[in-house]
């Protein structure tokens, strides 16, 4: 059996990873070839815990006009639904899973409880934390920092529609350069947008590296957990 050299991870997902060529929405073919990575791992002893976002339904940007309270928690509603979608494309594929939410929907999914999280994950089920940090004004970013220091997760990787952690945003100036390797400090210093301030100081604060890759070749999810060099590794300073 392949060594892992990760065994708990925390995998945040975009929404816009769930959409794929379609942009918005859920696109079957592309939330499967996720799920059938996300087996392969299992299979292999990992322990998964999956955040994911809402923005291929609803952003915060949507309800500019909206005040953000409300705007919050409809995005909040959104990553209920693609954290369903998940669990439901993962038990099709004989994945035991539960999902948890940060505001209480008691027909749906459990609340989210740190140590029945844990249990769930020791007995191999993934787990999917939806609904964000169950508060206005703080990201799914947030959310997947604050839940894989919870839950002692060994790394949080990050699937993206960009393939890594660039100078700047490479769909706009195509001279951007891509770091394979680069500090928590040096992301805020540097307004980078791999997660907000908030998310990337708590991850700084409790030693959680980041894997930033692109999910676009969902096959990058196993080569990270293996240790392969993927995307952009975001660690403490040396």
């Amino acid at each position: 059996m392949a060594k892992l050299k990760y065994k708990r991870i925390l995998l945040k997902l975009s929404g816009e990873a769930l959409a794929g060529e379609a942009k918005k929405g859920i696109e079957a073919e592309t939330l499967g070839k996720i799920c059938d990575k996300v087996k392969e791992l299992v299979s292999l002893g990992a322990e998964i815990a999956i955040v994911v976002g809402g923005g291929n339904f609803w952003r915060g940007k949507y309800g500019h006009q909206m005040e953000r309270t409300t705007s919050d928690y409809m995005g909040m509603l959104a990553t209920c639904m693609n954290g369903l979608a998940l669990q439901d494309a993962l038990e099709a594929r004989g994945v035991f899973t539960r999902l948890q939410t940060a505001i209480e929907m008691r027909e749906i999914a459990e609340p989210y409880i740190k140590r029945k999280a844990i249990k769930h994950l020791e007995k191999g089920r993934v787990v999917i934390f939806s609904c964000g940090t169950g508060n206005p004004f703080f990201t799914t970013d947030t959310a997947a920092a604050l839940r894989a220091a919870e839950i002692e997760a060994e790394v949080i990787l990050v699937g993206k529609t960009i393939d890594g952690v660039y100078s700047d945003d490479p769909k706009v100036n195509p001279s951007a350069i891509k770091y394979e390797k680069i500090t928590y400090l040096d992301i805020l210093n540097k307004n980078l947008k791999v997660m907000d301030s908030t998310a990337t100081s708590l991850c700084r604060d409790n030693d959680i590296p980041l894997i930033v890759f692109g999910i676009n070749e969902p096959e990058n999810i196993v080569k990270a957990i293996m240790g392969e060099n993927v995307g952009t590794f975001v660690g403490k300073e040396n």
